[in-house]
């Protein structure tokens, strides 16, 4: 592998730090943690919640790596422009899950937002692949991890009608 030049660093920091930022955001919606989710009926597979935060930060380092590597096959690419555009759609229903389920306090709309978005990321894996194959295979973690919240968040749709 050769070294990264300061301009790839750049990008490396920036496709780390996007995932990171949509993660953070979500971070406004806490309180509810403290209030209105703790009177919710879970599903007995519900993690601990401390599981959430470093699953996540893993999770959002993988994706900005994969990013970084589409991208640096160079933006003129159209796979490359095509791959990069489903990752920050992608991205976006990631950020939008959390103030749809906390902030609006809607386990169906969260449904709605996350199996769109699990859609999207396949999307984005089917594309990813046809630039990088190592891309690619980074955001399987991310797609299981998102598959099973989608039974976590269709559980509290059951449970909390």
């Amino acid at each position: 592998m050769s070294k990264l030049s300061r301009k790839d660093v750049g990008k490396l920091v920036l496709c780390i730090a996007a995932p990171l930022l949509a993660g953070t955001l979500g971070q406004l919606f806490m309180p509810a943690v403290r209030t209105w989710y703790a009177t919710l009926n879970k599903p007995s597979f519900n993690p601990p919640g401390w599981v959430f935060g470093p699953v996540w930060t893993v999770l959002y380092i993988l994706m900005g790596m994969a990013a970084f590597i589409v991208w640096q096959k160079g933006w003129a690419v159209p796979a490359v422009r095509a791959a990069l555009g489903a990752f920050a759609v992608q991205l976006i229903l990631n950020a939008a899950w959390t103030p749809v389920f906390f902030g609006l306090h809607s386990p169906v709309g969260a449904l709605v937002v996350i199996v769109v978005l699990w859609a999207a990321i396949v999307w984005t894996i089917v594309l990813f692949r046809k630039v990088s194959v190592l891309a690619a295979w980074m955001l399987v973690p991310y797609l299981l991890w998102t598959t099973f919240a989608v039974a976590l968040n269709a559980g509290f749709c059951v449970l909390n009608r």
